[in-house]
């Protein structure tokens, strides 16, 4: 594990396997280097990339420093580029996905970028949004971690068949104890709209599983649409999810490409 400090002085953890061109991987919601949707993609991308994989700031071995905002995950990543020799592409799942268009639209030395499934719903009320974090925000604060995280994958649209096949197993509690980072990720959905996605000026391959529902395929279709150098893909694949092999294989001919 290596460390680096971001501009407001948070301490980011994390890990770099591989060889070749530097690729910052950025997690989901709840997610970070102890329960990662990235182990074994990571392995896949090794022979081709120095791949960098870290904890998002509240989570794992990062430090936080409040109050939160989206600019400061930038700053996060921006530090980690430094570290990474000055310029890094970027692959982002699910609510990872929209920091990473939050990056590249800052400017940030990013040469490629390819998302999976960026919850975006432009047609989203502003006023639900804010009911949404308002309540959730409430739950972490009254120490209520558990209800938090029911409340975010229900509002978030995860099917009760995933959210069952959860209890049982330590995902949930581990969950639970960063159910205030839950809360950023909330804000990052509520900070990402069409006319800032109309600024991400980067190659951007948008992926998405033909096993998603609906709503995730038709985001992500719009999200490519949006952007001015965007491409729309759809793999075979899980819901919000693809196997590991097939994704890596499609990130590393994008990114060589």
């Amino acid at each position: 594990m290596a460390t680096v400090t971001s501009s407001d002085g948070t301490v980011i953890a994390y890990d770099r396997v591989g060889g070749g061109p530097a690729l910052i991987l950025v997690d989901a919601a709840g997610r970070f280097r102890g329960l990662s949707s990235f182990s074994r993609l990571i392995e896949l991308l090794a022979a081709d990339f120095t791949v960098y994989h870290y904890d998002r700031r509240g989570r794992g071995e990062s430090t936080d420093t409040p109050p939160y905002d989206v600019a400061r995950e930038v700053e996060d990543l921006a530090a980690l580029i430094d570290a990474a020799g000055g310029s890094a592409m970027l692959y982002g799942f699910s609510s990872g996905a929209l920091l990473a268009l939050h990056a590249a639209a800052r400017g940030l030395p990013i040469p490629r970028l390819a998302v999976l499934e960026p919850p975006i719903d432009a047609g989203q009320d502003r006023a639900e949004q804010d009911a949404f974090i308002a309540t959730l925000s409430g739950m972490v604060a009254e120490g209520r971690r558990i209800a938090a995280l029911q409340h975010f994958m229900s509002g978030v649209g995860v099917p009760e068949e995933i959210v069952a096949g959860m209890r049982g197993t330590g995902a949930p509690h581990t969950i639970a104890a960063i159910a205030h980072t839950l809360v950023y990720d909330a804000e990052i959905s509520r900070a990402t709209s069409p006319s800032l996605l109309a600024t991400v000026g980067v190659p951007t391959l948008v992926i998405d599983s033909e096993d998603s529902d609906d709503d995730l395929q038709g985001r992500a279709a719009t999200v490519a649409r949006a952007l001015p150098r965007g491409t729309a893909r759809s793999l075979p694949g899980e819901w919000h999810g693809l196997p590991d092999d097939v994704l890596a294989g499609a990130l590393v001919e994008f990114f060589k490409g």
